[in-house]
């Protein structure tokens, strides 16, 4: 076996060993997920096993080929692996294109933005808008206990004027600016004040922990911002993964070229 050969097959068995305890991780972070009541968490459970499942898989192909010196192992490989990078590539574009639309507007004598829902793309509004998708959703926002905690986090009304909410807080715990109630505390409004504005969301605002304005646009306009925010994350996280996976394309490209030559040799 050359140098060449044994140094591509060397590099690949160890990644993909790696990558397989990797992969037990994951399924096992999966089930520990499903294991939780927690709705909000068991919806990620099987996408989670399955990332698990495909790593696992594949780096067992690419171990054994590297292992065996397999040829026709590392083809399968190098097959599934262009797979995966087509597909990381695809939504990565996908989530830019998806996530290009929408930011917050400056309020006068606020820290934080407000976030309106038009604002953002179709893909986001056809999910937010969505009575299933939603439900589910709110659900988890009035678990989350968010909203609940403001009070617990700023005593005085001028803490709570000067705070830096999150975009779900200024969305979903608080009726929109353009109402015009006055905050008695962080988690109450004086709703007897005549609304100014015709924004439907400042009928739909109501003090109760369990209603709040997580019927509101500007609710879902948080969320938005919130999934548009993780969703790049995510998007510039692929773009890493894509440049990691294409070097050890191109070194499984090497090991099977070398796997081939070795094997018509014998």
């Amino acid at each position: 076996m050359s140098s060449e050969t044994g140094t591509s097959t060397f590099v690949i068995r160890w990644i993909n060993f790696l990558t397989m305890l990797l992969a037990v991780a994951v399924i096992g972070f999966g089930v520990w997920m499903g294991a939780h009541h927690d709705n909000c968490r068991k919806s990620l459970t099987l996408p989670v096993i399955g990332l698990g499942a495909v790593i696992l898989v594949v780096s067992i192909i690419g171990f054994l080929g590297a292992l065996k010196n397999n040829s026709i192992f590392l083809w399968i490989y190098l097959i599934l692996l262009c797979i995966i990078l087509v597909a990381i590539l695809v939504f990565t574009v996908l989530a830019f294109i998806v996530t290009n639309n929408g930011s917050g507007h400056n309020v006068s004598g606020l820290r934080y933005k407000e976030y309106q829902l038009q604002d953002y793309s179709t893909w986001f509004l056809k999910q937010l808008n969505n009575s299933h998708n939603w439900e589910h959703l709110k659900s988890c926002l009035v678990k989350s206990d968010d909203c609940n905690n403001l009070s617990k986090r700023y005593r005085t009304l001028k803490q709570f004027k000067s705070a830096k909410l999150s975009p779900i807080e200024a969305g979903c715990c608080r009726p929109p600016s353009e109402c015009g109630y006055p905050a008695v505390n962080a988690s109450f409004y004086d709703l007897s004040f005549h609304p100014i504005s015709s924004n439907k969301d400042c009928r739909l605002y109501k003090n109760s922990k369990a209603v709040k304005c997580y019927n509101c646009d500007s609710c879902k306009a948080g969320v938005a911002q919130y999934m548009k925010t993780e969703w790049r994350v995510v998007a510039i996280f692929n773009c890493i993964l894509f440049v990691v996976l294409s070097m050890i394309y191109f070194v499984g490209c090497c090991a099977r070229r070398n796997a081939a030559r070795g094997n018509s040799k014998v």
